[in-house]
């Protein structure tokens, strides 16, 4: 016999399973924390300065 299915149920259901995965979505493309955006900042930084203060000849101003 077959299982009976409450459809305003199966609705909601399946509308959280596409907002769950729409928001995993956004996660990954957006999902990066503050502090790992300032520590690849900080990285950069302290690559151009170590670059520049490696110069042979000073920038003319």
């Amino acid at each position: 016999m077959a299982e009976i299915v409450n459809l305003r149920r199966a609705r909601k259901d399946k509308a959280r399973r596409e907002r769950e995965a729409e928001a995993d979505a956004n996660r990954r493309r957006f999902g990066r924390t503050r502090a790992e955006k300032e520590v690849d900042r900080d990285a950069a930084e302290r690559t151009v300065r170590t670059l520049d203060g490696k110069r042979l000849e000073p920038e003319k101003d």
